[in-house]
């Protein structure tokens, strides 16, 4: 069952020998330095001592990364079931077409008229991706579901500016079973968060909801299904009340994959949705980018008077088709927009990887994505309730959706074998562990989420690792402690692990670290 490969790889730094190198460089022509003539480099900017980089041949490079790669784990090895996170198998004819070099060798500053076939490209997918959540514009500006976020509620905030009301529109309301980045991205835009409780049945607790919605109440942010993988009843209820404040509802996009193909945020009554590109549709997630997190809006009117609709408030660049010369191109910012949340139009590979992965699927594909996630989850939150020191708090008796949260607070109480040793445990038989300890409302979170590319068999695994892990933990409750051993690297500190003073981020700190000079 165990898949890491165990050797203790180096860094590229401990490589090599002074003067080695993997490459050989041409010669300049003399006739070519005659015309250049001496480059001469300004003073202020010129080294004093040549930079410390790694002196490796090819073969030593080549060597190393792929020893990293033996040594490392993801969704081409086998399930990577972190709750939240959607690590789907990401299609290879989508990763062909989006890394064509007509398509990554463009340049961004390039006449519209010679990249016709991508804003085209791009045209399409901003109605798709409108239409599957149910609003009427989208834009593909954001780059990441989190800036989606932080463009969705820096509209709803030129929403209550453009009405002459931002002055009392003050407060962003935020279930406390929330995604993290939700109360950060409310409160960089300069709302007050004030969050509101789950029920025991897993909704929002409605009562206390009503008791803090007011004129004061700018919006509200939640996701449908919720993290708990349970979607929200009272969700028509909860739109009604919020717009009779004059309050706009965001839709956090990150559980999309719950409800594709069988409701839209859009009829449910939200005013703004994000999409994450790379949960939902299929583009890679994780690795540092680069990702996209389209908004889509709900085009409701603004000011009357000054004929201002909300698609005028979004930030970042549409496509438009111009019926007239028969060509697409690029909207500007108009006067009450957001503005730019980065450079130039969008993060353009994982999009034309979405736009593959939805024309593939279709319609019909993209509803029967939504029924295996929906499948697979509680086929395995069934096996899972079953063993010994687990359960499923809120809602207990209802279906989840694309996720499930299983606690191992029984455990904990009964024999002391927390979320973390049982995940370490995973690890130690080749299996990548959910996320853990969130969401921070369930105690010992297991959050999981087996996504629609997964096998039955691969979920049989996994909860018989689940089960050996619970017959260790009550046998001999000392064991789970010193997981994992089979693992390239042992258990971790994680107090000291999560502690700035002992992060080494680069090869010089690591040096000064060597020598004494840091703590």
């Amino acid at each position: 069952m165990f898949k890491q490969a165990k050797w203790s790889e180096p860094l590229v730094f401990e490589l090599g020998a002074p003067g080695r190198i993997g490459v050989a460089l041409p010669e300049i022509d003399e006739e070519i330095k005659n015309l250049v003539g001496e480059v001469k480099i300004p003073s202020s900017i010129k080294r004093t001592t040549p930079p410390q980089l790694p002196e490796l041949s090819e073969v030593e490079v080549v060597r190393h990364f792929t020893n990293l790669t033996q040594m490392s784990y993801g969704v081409d090895n086998g399930p990577v079931p972190l709750g939240s996170c959607t690590m789907k198998y990401n299609p290879r004819i989508a990763w062909e077409i989006a890394f064509d070099p007509r398509i990554t060798e463009l340049h961004p500053l390039q006449d519209e008229k010679t990249v016709q076939g991508l804003l085209e490209l791009m045209y399409e997918l901003q109605r798709w991706l409108a239409n599957i959540v149910g609003m009427d514009v989208c834009t593909l500006h954001p780059a990441a579901g989190a800036h989606g976020e932080l463009a969705g509620v820096l509209t709803i905030k030129k929403y209550h500016e453009v009405k002459g009301q931002l002055d009392k529109k003050t407060e962003i309301i935020i279930p406390d079973s929330a995604h993290g980045t939700n109360p950060a991205s409310a409160a960089m835009a300069g709302f007050k968060v004030i969050e509101v409780p789950t029920g025991l049945d897993g909704n929002v607790d409605m009562e206390a909801l009503k008791s803090i919605v007011g004129d004061s109440t700018a919006g509200l942010m939640i996701t449908n299904p919720s993290t708990l993988g349970l979607f929200e009843e009272h969700i028509l209820e909860i739109a009604e009340l919020f717009h009779n404040y004059d309050a706009l509802l965001y839709y956090d996009g990150a559980n999309l994959n719950g409800i594709m193909g069988y409701t839209r945020p859009g009829d449910m009554g939200f005013d703004i949705a994000h999409i994450n590109i790379h949960k939902t549709f299929s583009s890679p997630h994780g690795g540092g980018g680069p990702g996209a997190g389209p908004i889509c809006i709900k085009d409701r009117l603004v000011d009357r008077d000054r004929n201002i609709w909300l698609r005028d408030l979004i930030p970042g660049y549409v496509v438009v088709y111009d019926e007239k010369e028969r060509v697409y191109k690029l909207r500007g910012l108009g006067p009450y927009s957001v503005g730019l949340l980065k450079s130039f139009f969008a993060n353009t590979v994982p999009l034309v990887w979405a736009y593959v992965y939805i024309l593939m699927m279709g319609p019909q594909g993209l509803r029967r994505v939504t029924e295996h996630a929906v499948l697979v989850t509680n086929y395995f939150a069934k096996l899972v309730s079953e063993i010994r020191g687990f359960e499923i708090p809120y809602g207990k008796s209802r279906f989840r959706k694309h996720e499930v949260v299983v606690s191992a607070r029984p455990m904990s109480n009964e024999v002391g074998v927390t979320a973390e040793d049982i995940a370490k445990g995973l690890l130690d038989a080749g299996f990548y562990a959910p996320t853990i300890y969130f969401p921070l409302i369930v105690k010992e979170a297991l959050q999981t989420e087996f996504t629609e590319t997964e096998t039955p068999e691969n979920i049989d695994k996994y909860v018989a690792r689940l089960r050996e892990i619970s017959e260790v933990a009550y046998k001999n409750s000392l064991e789970p402690k010193n997981w994992p051993i089979n693992t390239s690297v042992g258990r971790v500190n994680m107090a000291k692990a999560n502690n700035p003073k002992y992060l080494t981020p680069t090869w010089r700190v690591y040096l000064k670290r060597l020598r004494g000079e840091l703590e």
